[in-house]
């Protein structure tokens, strides 16, 4: 555990990181030499702010530093003398104007120009800071490739002269979803069973700067999304770190405060998330309302038909009127294609099977999911699943 002044370096470097990078490469046009300016910035406010005391300002400290470390690099490089004008005339704490620095860094990243995992990749390393190292492994991948990775769409942004800018007006509606792919993506890399928490929580992060920095019902639904699943995240296991299902947690374990917050939140509109939220609120109350979660995956499957989507429909409908016609609605879900091999797919037809009454088809069922699960805590979920019901018929 960290001392009293490195937890206050930390949460100064986090909160201020992505105003950093974001204004220094507005300014100097230079990725790599924003975030180097950010970590060097940090590392000296680790090594003087122990002897030294915390700035009254810590955050416009960090962004001083960066900006000198960033006029020492272009001096030595000789660039441009409206450059280093530009740098040296930047204030401590700059105005949020309605085009923030924070919101051009997020749009480039997320240009859809990019490959979705290397939006994601970028998101973590260049706005939400972490390293390249942890973001390697999180992919599955080697430092040095992850590196080469970032690179390449640093390179490409650069030749294919991405402009460093908010989108406005009917742009602005079509680059919004590949800003939320991204965001969706990195929440679902941490939420997974043997995810990583921190990729959850810098999702909901730059979800809550996003809010902040502009106005739009989906962005405000999808932090609702968020906090809502992830207010059950203590509750997800058992003491022998087994997954539970929603109907096996506790409750007094669920986080109050996030479920408060994303109800407040919540738009009444019927956009993708906010129908997603809308749902994902019904599981958190006290009796779970079928009926109404059936009646939203109706209207989301309208909106998004996607494979995913429409098993969770069958699934209500499962729940709400009967196993059979959930069964029937799965079926006809899998005509589309998608769902072959799934496991959650598997998975829930064992559940309405078990619940129709054909107990052995549904431990065979669960035994095929468990043998195609992405990890080994859904593995052992659903293998306990069907030796409960084996053994007693599913308690």
């Amino acid at each position: 555990m960290g001392t009293p002044v490195d937890v206050v370096v930390t949460t100064a470097g986090r909160e201020s990181h992505t105003r950093i990078v974001a204004t220094l490469i507005r300014l100097t046009g230079d990725w790599d030499l924003a975030e180097d300016c950010a970590q060097e910035a940090l590392a000296l406010a680790l090594e003087r702010w122990p002897a030294e005391g915390v700035p009254n300002n810590p955050g416009g400290w960090l962004m001083t530093v960066a900006r000198n470390r960033a006029i020492d690099a272009l001096r030595r490089a000789n660039l441009e003398r409206r450059k280093l004008s530009e740098l040296a005339s930047l204030p401590l704490d700059p105005p949020a104007p309605a085009h923030d620095d924070r919101l051009r860094l997020i749009f480039t990243c997320c240009h859809p120009a990019l490959s979705l995992e290397a939006r994601v990749a970028l998101t973590l390393r260049t706005v939400a800071g972490m390293p390249t190292a942890d973001i390697a492994r999180a992919f599955l991948v080697t430092e040095s490739t992850m590196t080469r990775r970032l690179t390449r769409a640093k390179d490409k942004i650069a030749q294919a002269r991405i402009p460093y800018r908010v989108p406005s007006g009917a742009a602005l509606n079509e680059r919004l979803p590949s800003v939320f792919a991204v965001l969706y993506l990195l929440f679902s890399r941490g939420y997974d069973a043997d995810g990583e928490p921190a990729f959850a929580d810098e999702a909901i992060r730059l979800t809550r700067l996003l809010a902040r920095l502009m106005s739009d019902s989906e962005v405000d639904a999808l932090l609702a999304l968020f906090l809502l699943q992830h207010s059950r995240r203590a509750a997800r296991r058992d003491a022998d770190g087994n997954l539970l299902t929603l109907a096996e947690q506790d409750r007094a374990r669920w986080d109050l405060d996030a479920i408060t917050e994303a109800l407040r939140i919540l738009p009444s509109t019927d956009g993708p998330y906010a129908l997603q939220a809308r749902i994902a609120a019904c599981h958190v109350a006290e009796k779970t309302d079928w009926t109404r979660i059936a009646e939203l995956y109706d209207q989301l499957a309208t909106v998004v038909p996607s494979p995913v989507v429409l098993l969770n429909r069958a699934v209500a409908h499962g729940y709400a009127q009967s196993p059979a016609t959930g069964l029937a609605m799965l079926e006809s879900a899998r005509v589309g294609g998608g769902l072959d091999g799934y496991p959650l797919a598997l998975a829930a037809e064992a559940d309405m099977t078990a619940r129709a009454g054909d107990r052995w088809r549904a431990v065979s069922l669960y035994e095929q999911a468990a043998a195609v699960a992405p990890s080994p805590a859904e593995q052992q979920a659903l293998l306990r699943r069907a030796t409960e019901l084996s053994l007693n018929g599913g308690g």
